[in-house]
């Protein structure tokens, strides 16, 4: 995968990985992709939702013991 932009949001919880991808998002081209890695559960659902209202992409989502990645496309 070619991620254009990458957000650390670990030790952050809901809002602020939302609030540091809706600002990464809007710094990249339409099309490209944007990885955020998170520690807080949440951010799974709270992401799918995010895409959901915005339109963006949700490319993939994994988790690796208390981490989480989620890529998106910018719309």
């Amino acid at each position: 995968m070619d991620i254009a932009k990458e957000v650390d949001a670990r030790g952050m919880n809901c809002p602020l990985p939302i609030l540091k991808a809706k600002k990464a998002l809007a710094e990249i081209e339409s099309g490209q992709l944007l990885k955020v890695v998170c520690t807080d559960p949440g951010s799974v659902r709270d992401f799918q939702a995010f895409c959901k209202q915005t339109g963006h992409g949700l490319v993939e989502q994994q988790s690796a013991g208390d981490e989480y990645t989620h890529v998106l496309r910018r719309r």
